[in-house]
């Protein structure tokens, strides 16, 4: 009977009611919204197709930056078409499967990135600390254990949560001031206690994430010592803005992810609307900036980038 009763509080939709406080402006947000999600999506595609058709960019630091590219499209493709709808047509309702869905992808998707870009800083490490012994370390066989090894460990992460929101009963109002699902906004909304989805929804991704982060700075700081020991002026200072390209980047998907995470846990303070606006960059900016910065900022890339476009110009 319990089981049944519990199954009968999760059969109904929930309903995403967007930005609070800024419904009037939903339209006008639509629009930057709008226009950055399209250049995430032709531009992660662009450089996705480039990667697979040409076998000069068949190498470990093009592999993993088609792992993020792919990875940025799963992201924002989650999050912003629904958010989208939102802002043109008012509140949306999602299924409860189409709930759990939505945050088992958007948390999966985030917490892969941060473990590509720690794999993309290791391959960084290795080519610039130790040239000789690049291919021997970062073999074929290696970078498939990486791949597969920062996947299982994304999944693993996450998937608790997915079943900590099951088995939660939903009997309140299902409005879900936001404009995705994500875990603890959903789980707030059961009538039953949440503490464990809180401290694991806490604790947990964010000790992964952690982890990404220092072992990140590590190897940008080694990268940076060994860039400043190079003779030549010309070659430190291209380094040393490639490097900072990248840094940007990285600061702009954690410091909005960070400040999400730890304003659900102890921001009680921090207005709804600025939290929701903050939470919304990390799903949107990092998918469009990355190819752009990691594919302009990499010659390889952008020599069949101009190719590509070169060609289709003279048909």
């Amino acid at each position: 009977m319990a089981t049944s009763n519990l199954s009968s509080y999760n059969t109904g939709p929930f309903t995403l009611s967007g930005i609070p406080g800024l419904e009037q402006y939903h339209v006008w947000i639509s629009i930057p919204f709008c226009f950055v999600y399209f250049v995430a999506i032709m531009c992660n595609s662009i450089l996705l197709y480039l990667i697979v058709v040409d076998h000069s960019l068949h190498a470990p630091m093009f592999f993993f930056l088609s792992m993020l590219a792919l990875t940025d499209l799963i992201l924002s493709t989650t999050c912003v078409p629904k958010t989208l709808s939102i802002f043109w047509f008012g509140p949306q309702k999602i299924s409860f499967p189409g709930c759990l869905t939505q945050l088992f992808f958007l948390h999966y998707s985030f917490v892969l990135d941060s473990a590509i870009l720690l794999a993309m800083a290791f391959d960084r490490y290795v080519a610039i600390c130790s040239p000789l012994r690049y291919t021997t370390i970062l073999t074929p066989k290696a970078i498939v254990k990486i791949a597969v090894g920062i996947s299982l460990r994304s999944f693993c992460v996450f998937v608790p949560c997915v079943f900590l929101v099951n088995r939660l009963p939903f009997c309140r109002a299902r409005l879900i001031p936001h404009t995705y699902c994500e875990h603890i906004g959903v789980a707030r909304l059961a009538c039953a206690d949440i503490s464990i989805n809180i401290w694991y929804g806490f604790s947990v991704p964010i000790m992964t994430v952690i982890i990404d982060v220092i072992l990140i700075a590590v190897s940008y700081a080694l990268i940076l010592s060994a860039v400043f020991r190079l003779p030549s002026r010309d070659a430190r200072q291209k380094a040393l803005g490639t490097c900072g390209s990248h840094v940007c980047v990285i600061l702009m998907f954690y410091i909005p992810a960070f400040f999400s995470i730890l304003a659900h846990r102890f921001g009680h303070n921090v207005p709804r609307t600025f939290h929701i606006m903050f939470a919304n960059l990390y799903v949107i900016i990092p998918p469009a900036l990355n190819p752009i910065v990691y594919g302009v900022k990499t010659k390889q890339i952008w020599d069949k980038v101009v190719l590509l476009f070169s060609k289709r110009s003279q048909l």
